[in-house]
């Protein structure tokens, strides 16, 4: 009788069995494994010999051996010891020519091997990393691709491993460093995704995009500048995205377990979410690392947008795209902003793109207001703003136009309000009285501006209240150039107006005055301080013991402004209170310590000014006080001229967006019914007994008319009982 052939199925379950016994007793079946590794070890001669001539069957045979052996092999490392080296042979002699499933049997086999620390992530990211940018296999390119990037976060987990973030950091240096190689966007999509997951973010990774930066691949050069515009805003769509997880509820998951049937299953549940509920609580009340963004980790920013600039802009043969270009000029001009750094060739560049001709000119000008800083000469950008102004502000230029072209001065002045000249500014906020809307809100933006910054250019009638009693008392003046805000401690003068009114409060409620006295203010003044006291040291020189005359400064050497009555009221009462709340601030800020009481009311005072901010709507101030990072688009000079009334045309489709197609008008009922029967769902007995023809309910009708009332007494009671039990079907309480 001839043999019976064994199938595949048979095959792979006796490996299988054969694998259990290799792992649950090692020793007991070391002859087992000695015979299997033989097998293996031939089979791989022939493979590395001739890839190409090995029979199917045979790959089948040699990729079974091949798994069992990288589920075993840390059972057996004498054995093994050569194993990860033979399927590195393999791989990178035959990469290109071998069958694509043994392919992926061998790179899962090796990421195996390193997830069972057989091998070590430095030996493994080398061979992954050589592979990833010589194979012209697409598919293997993104197997790679993938468990280099798990491999290396796994790493990172617990703690950063340096070691294997260097190996890897410096192949992708040295493949960067190769200006003429498209394989470099490899390198760049590598630190992009472990930048938005967190896994680096310190400055080797930025200084490898800067290099990407420079390279002469035009798809390089857009990925890695995308990474400085945006792996912000990368990672925080990441962040919300992972932490979009369904909060457990542990109680409903007690619940179903305790009326549900007792098993391990059940309690491995309940475990988890407890472990996913801690997890939770933890990561909300853990500290979060400080996210220091890319732009803020470059080693010279300065060298680096001069040669950005002079490659990829001023560079007359560069072959980029309008879109790449303006990515590299909304880069370069970001980090001048940030950096406060001067390039002045930059500026001249502007000025044959500021026309309304120009594709994409706003983009332009969002730039230009980009660059522009307190540290810039005003006379540069003064040449710039005449040019915008005649170039788009007219009434003979389009509504849109106009109005981009004002709010574009409104940006480019807020950050230099010195770049403007008197003549220029008067003629500009004529503009609020246009009838479109959008050219108007913009120069009321530019009035509003300068009445904070700059008053003194403004005619008396456009000044305003406040400017006018600001300009009249002294507090409002115009920064010089370089000049700076001296910094100070967020709300502090909200928390001094609270501990005044405090003090007022509490003399009211005492029946005193609630201003007070001079001679109380000496008193409270004093804080308790008394010269005697103090001792002061002698020391040899005879001029010790008197006191030196130190010169005023010229703030302290300055005349209180005279009172002029007027209707018997003074006219400086206003300006003498402005000038006490000052000094109350002042004193606050720097005689006094803050108590933990008046940091907790601190606190609270800025999250009540935050809340009145928010709910105020003063969306010009927020705009003003955009923070330097966020930058500046081209949708954000184009927002004035979006305060156009939209047609019928708009309006119709901006409702109609969003919303199915609806083929008939239906009801509510309707829908719900179409919805239900196109998921299969059945209709209740109610429903049924609507619809049932009225000829075969008419006997039971009948049949109701000729009930005695004994009858009918059984038949409600039979009812009431039946429902009480759950139906006929007794679903409910027995009795």
């Amino acid at each position: 009788m001839p043999k019976r052939k064994v199938t595949a199925a048979e095959k792979t379950e006796g490996l299988a069995i054969l694998q259990w016994k290799l792992r649950k007793d090692p020793l007991a079946y070391q002859t087992e494994f000695i015979e299997l590794w033989q097998h293996f070890d031939s089979a791989r001669e022939r493979v590395l010999a001739d890839p190409l001539g090995v029979d199917a069957e045979s790959l089948v045979t040699f990729r079974e051996h091949m798994d069992l052996i990288a589920h075993c092999a840390e059972k057996y490392p004498d054995i093994t010891a050569g194993f990860p080296d033979s399927l590195r042979d393999i791989l990178e002699a035959h990469h290109a020519t071998l069958d694509p499933a043994l392919r992926e049997k061998i790179v899962t086999s090796l990421s195996l091997l390193r997830r069972k620390d057989v091998i070590d992530s430095t030996y493994l990211l080398p061979i992954f990393w050589s592979l990833l940018v010589s194979t012209p296999s697409k598919t293997l390119r993104a197997l790679l691709y993938q468990k280099i990037i798990s491999d290396v976060r796994e790493t990172n987990t617990k703690a950063k491993n340096h070691k294997v973030n260097r190996t890897l950091q410096q192949a992708l240096y040295n493949l960067v460093m190769d200006r003429s190689s498209p394989k470099a966007l490899w390198a760049v999509k590598v630190v992009r995704d472990l930048w938005r997951r967190r896994v680096w973010d310190d400055a080797k990774p930025v200084d490898i995009m800067r290099q990407a930066t420079m390279s002469d691949d035009p798809k390089t050069v857009a990925s890695a500048v995308k990474f400085f515009l945006g792996s912000d805003r990368e990672r925080e769509e990441f962040e919300d995205e992972s932490s979009d997880e369904e909060a457990v509820d542990v109680r409903k998951v007690k619940h179903q377990i305790g009326i549900n049937k007792k098993s391990n299953k059940a309690k491995r549940t309940l475990q988890k979410a407890t472990e996913k509920v801690k997890r939770q609580e933890k990561k909300k009340s853990s500290n979060q690392s400080l996210n220091f963004s890319a732009l803020h980790l470059l080693l010279d920013p300065q060298g680096f947008c001069e040669s950005l600039f002079e490659k990829h802009l001023q560079n007359k043969k560069s072959k980029l795209p309008l879109d790449t270009k303006l990515d590299i000029l909304q880069l370069v001009t970001r980090l001048v902003g940030l950096h406060k750094l001067i390039i002045l060739p930059l500026y001249s560049y502007f000025t044959s793109h500021l026309t309304p001709r120009q594709q994409s000119v706003t983009s332009f000008l969002a730039s230009l207001a980009q660059a522009t800083h307190s540290y810039v000469p005003p006379e540069t950008i003064e040449v710039l703003l005449q040019k915008i102004a005649n170039e788009f502000v007219s009434e003979a230029a389009n509504v849109e136009v106009c109005a981009a072209g004002i709010n574009a001065i409104r940006e480019i002045c807020a950050r230099q309000p010195l770049a403007m000249n008197e003549t220029l500014l008067q003629d500009l906020v004529e503009y609020r009285k246009s009838k479109d809307k959008g050219v108007s809100m913009a120069a009321k933006g530019l009035l509003s501006l300068y009445r904070e910054q700059g008053a003194e250019m403004l005619r008396k009638k456009d000044r305003g209240k406040e400017a006018t009693m600001g300009l009249r008392s002294g507090e409002m003046k115009q920064q010089k150039f370089g000049e700076e805000q001296i910094g100070e401690i967020e709300g502090l003068q909200l928390l001094a107006k609270w501990k005044e009114e405090e003090k007022r409060r509490k003399r009211a409620e005492r029946g005193l005055p609630e201003d007070l006295d001079v001679t109380e203010k000496n008193d409270e003044e004093d804080d308790g301080f008394n010269s005697e006291e103090w001792v002061v040291a002698s020391t040899d020189s005879d001029e010790s013991g008197d006191w030196i005359r130190v010169a005023e400064s010229d703030d302290e050497a300055e005349p209180e402004p005279k009172k002029r009555k007027v209707d018997g009221t003074e006219e400086g009462g206003e300006e003498a209170e402005n000038e006490e709340e000052m000094i109350d601030f002042m004193k606050l800020a720097t005689s006094q310590l803050l108590t933990p009481a008046d940091l907790a009311k601190l606190k609270e005072l800025r999250l009540e000014a935050s809340i009145n901010k928010a709910m105020g709507g003063n969306k010009r101030k927020e705009m003003e006080a955009r923070h330097m990072d966020e930058g500046l688009t081209a949708e954000q000079i184009e927002a004035p001229a979006k305060l156009r009334k939209s047609t019928k045309e708009e309006r119709i489709a901006l409702a109609k967006d969003g919303k199915p197609d609806r083929e008939e008008h239906k009801s509510t009922s309707a829908i719900r019914k179409s919805k239900k029967e196109s998921e299969g769902k059945s209709t209740t007995n109610k429903e049924k007994a609507r619809k049932k023809n009225f000829l075969m309910t008419l006997g039971k009708a009948k049949s109701k008319q000729k009930r005695s009332l004994v009858t009918t007494r059984n038949i409600l009671k039979a009812h009431v009982e039946r429902s009480k039990s759950g139906g006929r079907r007794r679903n409910g309480v027995a009795k």
